[in-house]
């Protein structure tokens, strides 16, 4: 009955609002946004029954053979979309991805996601994440290519003429808020050119389905502006990269109550939080080529540019891959750990489902949290790193799908499909990248060779 209420709801409000086209949407397993266009008459259909389409044309899914595939709408994730012309006004669903016989598609990334939202529900808790996804603005040519100049020469909270961006997030906050996102605030980042727009945190499937909001959004509104906005990891060498912290934290169901803070330790964390942490922090290497899955990911996590490469946690150190965020009396509910290392490139059903699994994993199996580091730990010789026992990430794509390869953690958090899947595209783009020959390596070796 309340599946049938929300139909009938859903209906009247389009009718309402005067759509005249839909958009189906969903991801591959890179992340990508694939959509389905269907005139809002087709609307119930896909409502009660769904809209078939092609699985083996998208990443990650089907084989030719096994290609039928159907797309249910969710209700909860109507949103219109602000940048389209009102003479075709456009509404948008995200859609979850089910098989011929009925049951979900195991390889569907947002049912990999709600597969361990629903082990945390079993446990007791809710996960919430709240991301911080940092972009670029680039010009682009009168012929529409891109070039790698930033938008301005502003800098971290810049409120001036140099920053020149400041009108487009602007327009960026108002198309977000229309979609039903709540903002929290927007500034310039570091590097010239970065920006960063924060929406508030939610449980992790509806932070999912805003995070892909959010990308579609930026990208359309700096194209109206004729602009070009890029969630790329390092798009420039030698300045600041984009990165996507992400703030977590596990509530109780039965109460509402944050299960992280804990009134009688120093940094204010509960066993349940430090287990949370450990589990991750024992886990990273294997899921890394997750939360940062391209070759770019990895020029910026090197170490200068404030990305994190050092397996470690603590509150006052930046350098470290997990922050626990200073406490402030009345705000036990704001407790919570920031992963450090994610980038903005990933598919963020994937990332968070991967975070939450290694997080679990830690609380069932009760993982020591190690020692926290309060120092900056760029400052530290390799002598040092190994007796603290401090470990450091994967330095290639190739390298940190060798990890994915051996883990039989990873296997079981993304299903055999996926983790297949996900393993066979991220190694073909890894051995793509590896035998191309560049300009630098043209600069360097052809006259000295």
């Amino acid at each position: 009955m309340a599946r049938k209420t929300a139909k009938n709801s859903t209906l009247d409000r389009v009718k309402k609002d005067n759509v005249k086209f839909i958009e189906l949407q969903f991801t591959d397993i890179n992340g990508n946004i694939k959509s389905v266009t269907i005139p809002t008459h087709k609307l119930r259909e896909s409502l009660d029954k769904g809209i078939w389409f092609d699985g083996s044309s998208i990443e990650g899914f089907t084989r030719i053979s096994e290609s039928d595939m159907f797309l249910k709408p969710e209700p909860e994730t109507y949103a219109i979309l602000p940048w389209e012309p009102e003479e075709r006004r456009t509404a948008r669903f995200i859609c979850d991805v089910f098989m011929p016989d009925g049951k979900p598609f195991d390889g569907d990334p947002r049912f990999i996601l709600k597969r361990a939202c629903g082990e945390a529900k079993a446990m007791g808790f809710e996960y919430n994440v709240g991301p911080e996804l940092e972009f670029f603005l680039f010009r682009t040519k009168e012929n529409h290519s891109v070039e790698p100049t930033p938008h301005d020469v502003g800098g971290y909270f810049d409120f001036s003429p140099r920053d020149l961006a400041g009108y487009v997030r602007n327009d960026i906050i108002t198309a977000l808020e229309s979609m039903g996102l709540k903002i929290e605030m927007s500034h310039h980042e570091v590097a010239p050119g970065q920006h960063e727009v924060d929406f508030r945190y939610s449980d992790a499937l509806t932070t999912a389905d805003n995070t892909i909001t959010f990308k579609l959004a930026v990208k359309s509104i700096a194209h109206k502006h004729g602009l070009y906005a890029t969630f790329m990891p390092k798009p420039i060498y030698g300045i600041n990269g984009s990165g996507m912290h992400c703030h977590q934290s596990l509530f109780y169901i039965k109460n509402g109550k944050n299960a992280f803070y804990g009134a009688k330790d120093k940094y204010n964390l509960s066993d349940t939080a430090k287990y949370f942490v450990a589990g991750q922090l024992r886990h990273i290497r294997e899921m890394i080529s997750i939360l940062a899955p391209t070759v770019n990911s990895y020029k910026r996590l090197v170490p200068g540019y404030e990305a994190p490469v050092y397996i470690c946690w603590g509150q006052k150190n930046r350098s470290a891959l997990i922050r626990i965020p200073r406490y402030s009396k009345g705000r036990e509910q704001s407790t919570r750990a920031e992963l450090r290392c994610p980038d903005p490139s990933g598919n963020p059903y994937l990332v968070f489902a991967v975070m939450l699994e290694a997080g679990l994993d830690g609380m069932r199996n009760k993982t020591k949290t190690p020692p926290p580091v309060e120092e900056n730990v760029y400052d530290f010789d390799p002598d040092r790193l190994s007796n603290l026992k401090i470990g450091v990430l994967p330095d290639s794509l190739g390298e940190a799908v060798q990890e994915l390869k051996n883990s039989k953690f990873m296997k079981a958090a993304l299903g055999p499909h996926a983790y297949k899947t996900y393993i066979n595209a991220k190694t073909i783009e890894w051995n793509e990248y590896r035998m191309q020959v560049t300009d630098w390596e043209q600069k360097k070796y052809f006259e000295a060779t």
